[in-house]
């Protein structure tokens, strides 16, 4: 990741966060599938490229290291929509099915995932992240086979209805105030020592636009950096924020 010390963040001048553990836009585009249960051979292009390009707008307002390749496959999304859109001629009723341009590649990138998951196997998920004794004490007893690993996507929809709920029911502040990443790690780390977890909505309080946005980017650059997990106890239960201690049960310094 780009040094981001003493960077700040006023709605006017953002920063470049780089995300190279993340997903990418085939995983998005997975997500989007499995979120709406749908038929990967029968994709809803319409739908689906609208979230895309949702999704798309946010990752570009956060100012994520993410968007070119995510515009390379919005412009495809788009394409394969303009030719399902138009009337076929009478010469082209037998022509191949557009969605498949995007269709092949999903299913090929499906299954290479599903693979690499079963080699790597359950047990490496917490790999260097938790103790089977922490996870266990944390999440109330619960096992490690009740946890779920929550993806960018998870976060970044998480984090999308934050900013929805505050437009809606507040008025969101226009007053321009500079934000510190570094402070805003701090404050989160800050918090988690004090608590050990917390509900991801419970990081956001203010009604700043920017404030909102800084505090989710320094909770990304939390967990690029192995400070803190994210996960669920069920597909789409509530995403609970945690601290990974030291070995040997210390935590990490901000």
């Amino acid at each position: 990741m780009e040094s981001n010390e003493g960077a700040k963040y006023s709605g006017s001048e953002g920063y470049r966060v780089k995300l190279d553990q993340f997903e990418g836009p085939l995983d998005l585009l997975l997500f989007l599938v499995r979120k709406n249960e749908v038929d990967i051979y029968d994709i809803p292009i319409a739908r689906i490229t609208e979230e895309f390009l949702e999704y798309l707008e946010l990752i570009e307002i956060l100012d994520l290291d993410l968007a070119g390749d995510f515009l390379a496959v919005a412009s495809t999304l788009i394409h394969i929509k303009s030719r399902v859109l138009l009337p076929e001629a009478p010469e082209e009723e037998d022509a191949e099915d557009p969605r498949l341009e995007i269709v092949r590649p999903l299913l090929e990138y499906a299954r290479l995932k599903d693979a690499a998951v079963k080699l790597e196997g359950r047990h490496m998920l917490f790999r260097d992240v938790f103790s089977r004794d922490f996870v266990a004490e944390e999440m109330h007893e619960e096992t490690e086979e009740e946890l779920i690993s929550v993806s960018l996507f998870d976060l970044l929809s998480a984090f999308k209805r934050v900013v929805e709920f505050s437009s809606r029911t507040k008025t969101l502040e226009l007053e321009q105030h500079e934000y510190s990443l570094e402070d805003k790690m701090t404050d989160v780390l800050e918090r988690l020592r004090a608590v050990k977890n917390v509900l991801f909505i419970e990081l956001f309080s203010s009604t700043n636009r920017s404030e909102l946005i800084v505090t989710f980017l320094a909770l990304l650059e939390l967990i690029r950096v192995g400070m803190v997990r994210v996960f669920q106890n069920t597909a789409d239960g509530a995403i609970r924020v945690f601290l990974v201690p030291e070995r040997g049960g210390k935590s990490p310094d901000a």
